[in-house]
């Protein structure tokens, strides 16, 4: 499969075009849009699926997928919220959570690197567990009065900017996570393994264990997500999150990822996480519904994916050669 960079950076070019539209516009429709306070408040509602999409955006470049990340968010939210109202120690209870993040991630990743089950299918299987455990832990209820010095880290800006901590870290971990992917023998293996993952094997690349690796630090951030959720709101409850894998989704294919494997960059991925999250801060400025802002998150998921499509079908037509097609010679007469 030829890699076409040139394509990529017009994708890239036309989702960060979009995204000046959508500030602009936003700025002009609202007059409170484009404030500090409204900004601030816009990026701290995507820090989780900010966080969530990074690890997402290197299982794609593999060409798999979790679907499960929202529900290990519940389940280690209701888990945050089960260990402090039986008076565990904060601290304890986040290492507690980000190992049984870390754990759901490793059972997707055997499931689908030992066994050879397709990720769709697993992780459509244990986004159900993991919501079923969140429940059994917590069942419906609300746990809320975590300690104010954690919930200040998870709402508060950092000093000076309108950014707020958790995305102050997202914006490390995607430095981190952009120079592993695009500058590293590693982020090749991973381009690899999407385009032709048998042919990656045949290379030498540790195919099953950078698919195990990526799984687990999807679980783990999935984790730490859940208590960025959980302290931010204040209320720890087995439904949080749901629903959030498909905006997350969303995001990694609006930012050019091909869901089958093998192209993208994570900065188109940041600059569509940025994108949905001013889109649907916009929608709530002017009161519409959550039921619209789901709709418009379907759309966009769907043209991320259509557009790829029928741009190469486009190309594809275009590169046939046109007129009929010359006549083969006649076979030789034999005597």
């Amino acid at each position: 499969m030829r890699f076409d960079p040139r394509g990529l950076l017009r994708w890239e070019s036309a989702v960060i075009l979009l995204l000046v539209v959508v500030f602009f516009g936003g700025a002009g429709i609202s007059p409170d849009f484009a404030n500090s306070d409204n900004l601030s408040f816009a990026l701290g509602d995507l820090s989780e699926i900010a966080l969530i999409a990074l690890p997402m955006t290197l299982l794609v470049v593999c060409g798999q997928v979790d679907l499960s990340v929202a529900s290990v968010l519940g389940l280690c939210s209701a888990l945050t919220g089960a260990l402090w109202d039986a008076g565990w120690a904060l601290e304890t209870i986040f290492v507690v959570v980000l190992v049984v993040g870390l754990v759901c991630g490793l059972i997707n990743g055997w499931l689908v690197t030992r066994l050879g089950l397709p990720s769709l299918a697993v992780t459509i299987g244990t986004m159900t567990l993991y919501r079923g455990l969140a429940y059994v832990v917590l069942g419906t209820e609300a746990i809320s009065q975590f300690p104010q010095r954690y919930a200040d880290l998870a709402t508060q800006s950092v000093p000076g900017t309108p950014v707020p901590y958790p995305m102050a870290l997202f914006a490390l971990l995607a430095l981190v996570t952009g120079v592993a992917l695009h500058a590293t023998g590693i982020g090749r293996s991973m381009f690899a393994i999407g385009s032709q993952e048998d042919a990656a094997y045949f290379a030498g690349i540790r195919v099953k264990r950078i698919k195990l690796v990526l799984f687990v630090i999807s679980g783990l951030v999935a984790g730490f997500a859940g208590i960025v959720y959980t302290l931010r709101y204040g209320s720890a409850r087995a439904d949080n999150g749901l629903g959030l894998e498909l905006t997350v989704i969303a995001a990694v294919l609006l930012g050019g990822i091909d869901f089958d494997g093998g192209k993208g960059t994570l900065g188109g991925v940041i600059a569509a996480v940025l994108l949905i999250g001013l889109l649907r801060n916009l929608l709530m400025l002017n009161d519409v519904s959550t039921e619209i802002q789901s709709i418009v998150t379907g759309l966009l998921l769907i043209v991320s994916v259509l557009t790829p499509r029928l741009i190469a079908v486009v190309r594809e037509t275009r590169g046939r050669p046109r007129g009929p097609r010359p006549e083969a010679p006649a076979p030789a007469a034999t005597s």
